[in-house]
């Protein structure tokens, strides 16, 4: 494969722009598994913007990534909303574990908190009730949730979503990103909330149209900057293949797209994971493996 997708360029970029400008954290919350503080370089404020109308879905193509898994996330977040790790392992959402507040939850967060507003369905209603109107916001940072349990605060926490003639823009705002294994250009929160977009608008009868997502603090942690340098030279080396090989035409640069199999105006609970198809996909290997902070 020897193109990019628009995904890849931010990541590429945003990657460049932590490395030579971003700060280092002092006192981290998080720590590696075997206790160490996991200290992060990082920078604040950044966004980045795709019009699926036009086919510019974000997914990295600079290293797998586990697309059907993120999805199933967002299913455990918003489809069937638990906050039970048992519940959520069923729905194929195995790496909440180390989160456990101690009672088998990851606390009053995430689903628990969709659940308990049904922000979801009001959001289906009111799309379909007042389609212009500019109030149609869905907040997982809930005060009273929050200071109820002990439990992780929600990263990727606020959607906000407008209807522009038939179709459906969604921009998503998190408060932090772990860039190289979630939040960066084409990573798992990109990929699951562009296909949230997809699935509500599926349901209303819309066109799914612009994604934005901004990040307030983004960051890349000490024990992943080797692979931030290894992606940076896989990206190196498809530009010096390109420049090998010469400019191809616009029909042999095919870019990934995630295909939605389902009637418009389904129930958001009829969709499944079987429902969509990526297509086109064909990323740089081996795996890349990243330690987290918890």
């Amino acid at each position: 494969m020897d193109y990019f997708t628009k995904a890849d360029r931010y990541l590429i970029s945003d990657i460049k722009s932590i490395l030579e400008n971003g700060y280092q954290d002092e006192n981290p919350r998080p720590r590696y598994e075997d206790g160490t503080p996991a200290f992060t370089i990082s920078v604040n404020h950044v966004m980045r913007k795709y019009d699926l109308a036009k086919g510019e879905f974000p997914i990295c193509t600079l290293r797998p990534q586990a697309w059907k898994t993120g999805i199933r996330e967002i299913f455990s977040i918003y489809q069937h909303p638990t906050n039970v790790l048992t519940k959520m392992e069923e729905m194929g959402v195995t790496w909440w574990g180390p989160w456990d507040i101690g009672d088998g939850t990851i606390g009053q967060r995430y689903g628990a908190t969709v659940k308990r507003y049904d922000l979801i369905h009001g959001l289906i209603d009111d799309i379909r009730r007042d389609p212009y109107g500019r109030r149609k916001v869905v907040s997982l940072w809930q005060e009273t949730d929050l200071r109820e349990t002990p439990g992780l605060a929600p990263c990727a926490f606020l959607t906000i979503w407008n209807v522009r003639g038939g179709y459906l823009d969604m921009a998503l705002i998190q408060r932090s990103g772990d860039m190289l294994t979630a939040s960066g250009g084409g990573g798992i929160n990109e990929i699951q909330y562009a296909a949230l977009l997809m699935m509500i608008s599926r349901v209303t009868e819309l066109e799914p149209g612009v994604f934005t997502h901004f990040v307030a603090n983004e960051q890349i942690y000490d024990r992943h900057i080797d692979n931030a340098h290894e992606m940076l030279r896989r990206a190196q080396d498809r530009e010096d293949k390109e420049k090998a090989e010469g400019a191809r035409s616009e029909t042999e640069k095919t870019q990934p797209a995630l295909v939605l199999h389902k009637s418009p105006g389904c129930a958001f609970e009829e969709i499944t994971i079987d429902d969509f198809e990526m297509t086109g996909y064909t990323p740089d290997k081996p795996q890349l493996r990243f330690e987290l902070g918890i």
